[in-house]
């Protein structure tokens, strides 16, 4: 079975297939109406979306599809107590594919063991999110032509964001792309983040504190909000919050053919007046979401019918360790459900496979 838990779960061919499938969807639509009639996706949202749920709705009802599910655990039978390895027994019986939010680090990678259906990450607390990914990748092909060869800036919240996680490590499997990772102290990206992509992938990269002094260079600047709901301290968010804001003025050193993405919401990190740039790119970023979702969801279902085994990518070589060390993160699925403690060999150490924390 063919799980998207994290983006490496995707070969560099699979990823292209599927990108290459969303831009056929755009380009012909009225093929795909009736693709996956008959078909279920169950939307397991255990945290608050608007672009990623409606975009996940809208991309199996343009299938041909039919959508079930809640967007607030609060309406479900969680409220009452139910583990998430339950709650995807249950919904097994009702659905063919499952894509899944959680606050809960891990989570979907639980759900992948049990449901026994395809099931796609849709964010899990701030370790991953491989759907935005994809959606980031494919706006990048569609304005800049490539997936190689690029100055990737990414800025603003470079700790919590799980979308800058899960882009870094699938562009590191790109030749020739340098990253610039521009942030406070606070929220510079977190160093098992920088030890990974020094030492498992060809990827550049350097750290600045200054938004100016990266935009000459970049082809691709990548802002990120500064996500209150991750702080601890609120001190610490409001000492923060207002680090980098992209406007006009900074927008006259970037190349003219730079693009800007944003994986949304916004709070105050981009000046509505850069909205008219041409080089705003944010806004049909999150329609290309819809296309690549629709493309992943046909194409989870299709391996799924051919039974596709498990062939991935991944960040951790073997052994694994179970039930011998226990994970930090309070935020970690671990923390609060009944789950075996499972642990990857990263580098010289061990990591949480469900949130990548170190063990203690």
């Amino acid at each position: 079975m063919k799980h998207l838990i994290e983006p490496t779960d995707l070969t560099v061919a699979e990823i292209e297939e599927i990108l290459s499938l969303a831009e056929d969807i755009i380009a012909h639509r009225d093929r795909y109406r009736e693709a996956c009639k008959g078909k279920k996706l169950a939307t397991l949202f255990y945290e608050p979306s608007t672009r990623t749920r409606l975009s996940f709705t809208s991309a199996m009802l343009e299938l041909g599809g039919t959508v079930i599910g809640f967007s607030d655990a609060a309406s479900s039978s969680v409220s009452k107590g139910e583990t998430v390895a339950d709650t995807v027994r249950v919904i097994r019986c009702f659905a063919d594919i499952i894509a899944m939010r959680h606050f809960k680090e891990g989570a979907p990678l639980v759900a992948s063991q049990y449901a026994g259906i395809p099931v796609i990450n849709a964010g899990d607390g701030s370790h991953a999110h491989p759907t935005q990914t994809l959606t980031d990748l494919l706006t990048i092909r569609r304005e800049k032509g490539r997936l190689d060869h690029l100055t990737v800036g990414f800025c603003g919240d470079l700790k919590f964001g799980r979308t800058v996680h899960s882009l870094l490590r699938a562009l590191s499997r790109y030749e020739g792309v340098r990253a610039v990772l521009i942030s406070p102290e606070e929220l510079r990206l977190p160093d098992y983040m920088q030890q990974e992509l020094a030492e498992g992938s060809a990827l550049e990269f350097r750290e600045v504190r200054r938004l100016e002094e990266a935009m000459p260079e970049l082809d691709i600047l990548y802002m990120t909000r500064v996500q209150r709901e991750r702080f601890v301290d609120r001190e610490e968010y409001e000492r923060v919050k207002d680090s980098f804001v992209l406007d006009p003025e900074k927008m006259r050193a970037a190349r003219k053919d730079m693009i800007v993405l944003h994986p949304l919401p916004r709070v105050n990190e981009i000046a509505r007046a850069v909205d008219n740039d041409p080089r705003a790119a944010y806004f049909r970023q999150v329609e290309n979401g819809k296309f690549v979702r629709m493309a992943l969801i046909y194409t989870l279902l299709k391996w799924a019918g051919e039974n596709r085994p498990l062939e991935c990518t991944p960040l951790f070589s073997e052994p694994y360790s179970v039930n011998e060390m226990r994970c930090p993160n309070p935020r970690c699925i671990s923390a609060t459900e009944d789950v075996d403690r499972l642990f990857r060999r990263a580098g010289e150490g061990w990591r949480c496979a469900y949130c990548e924390s170190r063990p203690e």
